[in-house]
């Protein structure tokens, strides 16, 4: 399911360590609490400085990992700014933590920022009755309920304070880092403006969590958002990165750096042609979110992977809602939504 790529590095360094990928552009490794046990993050020579691209969870073992960083590297080159791909807290975590500690600002897109800032704060009961009724229409019963009542937001238990203030980066913006210029490329769908890097002179491409080897990243429906359509925002958004060289070294957030963009990007754009038709041939008879989820995953889901499973089986449910080809029988009070195919 990787295509055919070529991994280029034997390895990867351990918390605390970095390792060279390219001329004045660093790989760290950061430990992760979950299943996908670590974030691979970016340190680019800058000057007489260093930038930082994405951060790492709020957790002490990464700021341990960091500080062991600094005093190996920033003992006479200060960081000089920070940049976050998206706002989730495996990439903005420690944002507030770095950009108070050296006095620096954040850069990122305004979605992300938003997104990241309203998370952060948004803890009050209006929200877990968005999330109780959210799941409760996508079928969970009351063990999994349960769950959501034990999870609430976990955000901002896995954030540092985020900024009150950042520096906007959109698509096409170019950033002079050590006298190269990277080029901004927003993909969307697993984030609302993700933030990918891309630097002709290195032929080096930072992809964050849009394009990832081996895994596919996450494209579900949230809460906040019950009616989106992410999957035709991600399938609409590869296609952008088909004019870089097919040769351009991808530094992706988890798993290995790699080449091979081109058959990469096919073969994440057919994994959900499968996947659609999957959760198209189970539609035959009305199901739940939940019932769909249970043909699209197999494998046991721990409390994590749960949420992030269902809300990956309604967005496929909802792009073939899109083209006309399943429709929602909306529930009512207690009764979840079903799905079925559109007659023909």
């Amino acid at each position: 399911m990787s295509g055919d790529l070529t991994f280029v590095f034997e390895g990867e360094p351990a918390p605390g360590e970095i390792r060279e990928a390219a001329p004045g552009v660093f790989w760290l490794r950061m430990p992760l609490p979950f299943k996908l046990d670590h974030i691979n993050l970016w340190l680019l020579e800058d000057g007489d400085g260093w930038t930082i691209i994405d951060t790492g969870i709020n957790r002490d073992e990464v700021k341990a990992a960091w500080e062991q960083v600094f005093a190996d590297h920033f003992t006479d080159r200060p960081l000089k700014r920070v940049i976050v791909t998206h706002f989730h807290p495996d990439h903005i975590g420690l944002a507030g933590w770095l950009t108070e500690r050296f006095d620096v600002e954040l850069w990122t897109s305004a979605a992300e920022w938003t997104f990241a800032r309203m998370l952060s704060i948004d803890t009050g009961e209006d929200l877990m009755d968005c999330f109780r009724r959210f799941y409760r229409l996508a079928g969970f019963d009351d063990d999994l309920m349960a769950l959501v009542e034990k999870r609430a937001n976990p955000y901002p238990t896995r954030v540092s304070p985020i900024p009150t203030a950042f520096r906007r980066i959109s698509d096409g913006d170019e950033i002079d880092i050590n006298g190269r210029t990277w080029r901004i490329m927003v993909g969307t769908g697993h984030a609302p403006e993700h933030c990918c890097l891309y630097c002709e002179d290195l032929n080096v491409l930072i992809s964050g969590d849009q394009i990832l080897p081996i895994i596919t990243p996450n494209i579900s429906i949230w809460p906040q958002e019950p009616d989106a359509d992410p999957l035709k925002l991600y399938l609409g958004s590869l296609p952008r990165f088909k004019p870089l060289p097919d040769d351009v070294l991808v530094l992706p957030s988890h798993k290995w750096p790699f080449t091979g963009l081109h058959g990469r990007l096919d073969v994440l754009a057919h994994h959900h042609d499968e996947r659609l038709e999957e959760t198209f041939a189970a539609c035959a008879e009305p199901l739940t979110g939940v019932e769909v989820l249970k043909h699209l995953f197999k494998r046991e889901l721990d409390d994590h992977q749960v949420f992030f499973a269902i809300g990956e089986s309604l967005a496929h449910l909802h792009y073939l809602m899109g083209q006309g080809r399943i429709e929602k029988i909306q529930g009512k009070d207690s009764t979840p939504d079903r799905y079925r195919q559109v007659a023909a």
